[in-house]
């Protein structure tokens, strides 16, 4: 586990050692880009998920493209097609993956005045458990970063398209459909209501449809619980307090552009905690898409107009993540055995690794 903690360390250092560098910190946050999508992509063997990808691979060798485009996450199944196609083994899913997940995550940090920052708080996490474990998951996040962005630029065609998109490699992404009423016109309360109002008719169907059975005999029925869940989920649930109790009226001054958005996304963390008693899986699986918005309110505490103890806010997330990644990284088995130790086929397969040849 020492990789991991050195690691995040050692970005939070660097993160530190830049402030008030902002040039220092772009080409830093390039550097890192690059040095975490390597990190991630090249893993041999590292994951809790690698071996069930692995399956799912070896289902798709035997089957058409024809056939991938009938499962229920179709891009996903292609993906895998495309792969074989071009005659490539296993492993290069991991780097398709995390590349799709990295360029989501430029999308949302270029937006940001500290994208170096942004980067380094979603690595204990979002970073370790998506593109280094659940890869198709990360993969639709990496989509749903696009959607995002258009979403703040309140472009409804390409928040519905990227949204799909997402939901076609992992169902669960189809939930962010409900948002489509809330893409145009300004936050708030009245407004909010009404679009609540106006995504009733979306939730019934979604909820009675084939991405809502899977989700019930996936997550619900099978009696399967997220270790962790509850901790991740109350990161969020205490980011969207903070967000709504100190930071939001000094959100809405600096970054008008972007409040509807961190708005919305809070509200959505809040709510998470409702879900976590009727499955913990559910939870942490809608939380993860949350990550990304949870880390643009806390990457940008550094630059609210916050009179009191800004400093102390801005240093709260790094503390915070670090504590629990800690522990976590310490003390659970289950990390243990999924990412410890640390492998790579960056450097020549190994010879025992058969899906290579």
């Amino acid at each position: 586990m020492i990789i991991y903690v050195a690691l995040f360390i050692l970005m939070v250092l660097l993160r530190y050692s830049l402030q008030g560098r902002r040039k220092g910190r772009g080409q830093m946050y390039a550097i890192l880009l690059v040095v975490l999508f390597v990190f991630s992509a090249f893993r041999f063997e590292v994951g809790c998920d690698w071996s069930g990808y692995l399956n799912q691979w070896n289902v798709q060798e035997y089957s058409t493209f024809e056939e991938a485009l009938q499962n229920v996450e179709p891009t996903w199944w292609a993906m895998m097609q495309g792969l074989q196609f071009l005659g490539l083994p296993y492993p290069w899913l991991n780097v398709a993956s995390s590349a799709v997940f990295f360029l989501g995550v430029h999308v949302l940090a270029r937006r940001q005045p500290d994208p170096l920052g942004f980067l380094v708080l979603l690595f204990p996490i979002l970073i370790i458990n998506m593109p280094m474990s659940g890869i198709r998951q990360g993969a639709a996040i990496g989509i749903m970063c696009f959607a995002f962005a258009a979403f703040m630029d309140r472009r409804l065609f390409w928040f519905v398209a990227w949204t799909l998109l997402a939901s076609s490699i992992h169902n669960s992404a189809i939930i962010f459909m409900l948002l489509p009423p809330l893409v145009g016109g300004k936050y708030s309360t009245k407004r909010l209501a009404l679009a609540g109002l106006l995504a009733l008719p979306g939730a019934f169907v979604l909820l009675s449809g084939d991405a809502a059975q899977v989700a019930t005999s996936r997550y619900i029925d099978s009696g399967v619980d997220a270790a962790g869940s509850a901790f991740r989920v109350g990161l969020l649930v205490l980011t969207g307090l903070g967000y709504f109790f100190i930071l939001r009226k000094a959100w809405k001054f600096s970054f008008p552009h972007d409040y509807k958005l961190a708005t919305i996304g809070a509200l959505m963390m809040g709510a998470m905690i409702g879900l976590v008693p009727l499955s913990t899986v559910i939870g942490d699986r809608l939380g993860y898409y949350m990550i990304p918005i949870q880390t643009m309110i806390l990457a940008r505490i550094p630059y609210l107009p916050i009179r009191k103890s800004r400093a102390l806010y801005a240093a709260v997330p790094y503390l915070a993540l670090g504590l629990v990644f800690l522990v976590w990284t310490s003390l659970s088995w289950h990390f243990d055995q999924c990412y410890v130790p640390y492998q790579t086929w960056i450097f020549g397969f190994p010879t025992s690794a058969g899906y290579f040849y």
